[in-house]
């Protein structure tokens, strides 16, 4: 009899442990449970956050949308509760909500004025625009907050709006405590799709980085899971479209050309700029050099086994050419690293691969 009821509490431990293993992070988002299917139509862009050149163009892409679709919905990659607080302010008469948004996101690729004039312009040349936020919840000790206390001042505390807020609040809570990627990656395919679903026949535009809009790439930090546009590829299928924007920030010539020095030995180098990296931690910005003509002085030079997709470039990228990038810490110290394009390709991303100078 002790025996049997060993036997029978080691079936329910392995029940358990059967359950949590279906219900952490590492397991797909299982879509099938959302019967109630939106047949409306996506449009995805991929985007670096706060390129003005590429935030131009998703302007353009929303207001051809928009005034010649008669599309009104308009997804990006925020939390629920940011976008609330943006639809609250396009229908506001000055700019209060924005700014207050604004700081929320200081130190993060958000915080650059480009973005706010994006949104600025969202508002005076497509007002009526409706904003959804699907990503877990960044800056819910702030914006979160203010959201929650807007609602208890306006009687709302017992609605979705507020339940969906909380629930967003607890994502981020969550995501922040454990560095949980895999985690992100599902609940933004799940906050999508609840969303999205929602509107049952509407078309709609969505903004998010890169990473979450490759139908063939994997969640960009982990490589366990499918990453959101793929997830949502399986789900919706031919009712989604997504486009990759990130390679209009490439197509700019050198500012300058400069001389660099590599091993006492000195080399024409093309000068591509500086980019911001404030809100990675202990980083500034970065600087970007091509070598002219040395690619084969490193060819054989031996590799670190980091890589550098193309896509973090800003010029476009060929084989057979080395690059040496400039990491400027928060401190002012600086870290001087060489990537050569030998055609690798990782993650069904073209890369550069780190080298040694040994």
């Amino acid at each position: 009899m002790r025996r049997t009821r060993c036997f029978m509490c080691t079936m329910v431990l392995i029940m358990l442990v059967v359950f949590v293993a279906c219900s952490n992070s590492t397991t797909l988002v299982d879509t099938d449970m959302y019967s109630d299917r939106s047949i409306g139509k996506i449009y995805l862009y991929g985007e670096h956050h706060g390129v003005e050149k590429i935030l131009k163009r998703e302007l353009e892409l929303w207001g051809k949308y928009y005034h010649d679709e008669d599309m009104r919905h308009l997804f990006v990659e925020l939390p629920y509760y940011s976008a609330e607080l943006l639809n609250l302010w396009m229908q506001s008469d000055n700019d209060y909500i924005l700014a207050e948004l604004f700081e929320d996101w200081k130190g993060t690729a958000l915080y650059k004025t480009p973005v706010k004039e994006f949104y600025k312009k969202i508002k005076n040349e497509c007002p009526e625009t409706i904003f959804h936020g699907t990503d877990v919840g960044h800056q819910h000790h702030s914006t979160g907050q203010r959201f929650l206390e807007y609602l208890e001042k306006n009687n709302l505390k017992n609605t979705e709006e507020y339940l969906l807020a909380q629930e967003t609040i607890e994502q981020g809570e969550y995501f922040y405590k454990h560095s949980d990627h895999t985690y992100r990656e599902n609940k933004m395919v799940e906050n999508f799709i609840r969303e999205f679903d929602k509107l049952k026949n509407e078309n709609i535009m969505g903004i998010y980085g890169g990473a979450h809009t490759n139908f063939d790439a994997m969640e960009s930090m982990t490589q366990s899971v499918p990453c959101m546009a793929n997830q949502l590829k399986e789900h919706y299928g031919n009712d989604i479209y997504s486009e990759d924007l990130t390679w209009i920030m490439t197509e700019i010539e050198p500012l300058r050309v400069d001389v660099v020095t590599v091993n006492e030995k000195d080399y024409k180098a093309s000068y591509f700029g500086k980019q911001d990296l404030t809100g990675l931690k202990d980083y500034s910005y970065w600087e970007f050099w091509r070598l002219e003509n040395a690619y084969d002085y490193f060819k054989h030079n031996k590799k670190t086994g980091y890589v550098l997709p193309y896509d973090n470039y800003p010029m476009l990228i060929e084989a057979g050419q080395v690059f040496v990038i400039d990491y400027t810490k928060t401190d002012g110290s600086v870290e001087r690293k060489y990537y050569r394009s030998d055609g690798y390709v990782w993650d069904g991303l073209p890369s550069t691969e780190n080298f040694t100078m040994e």
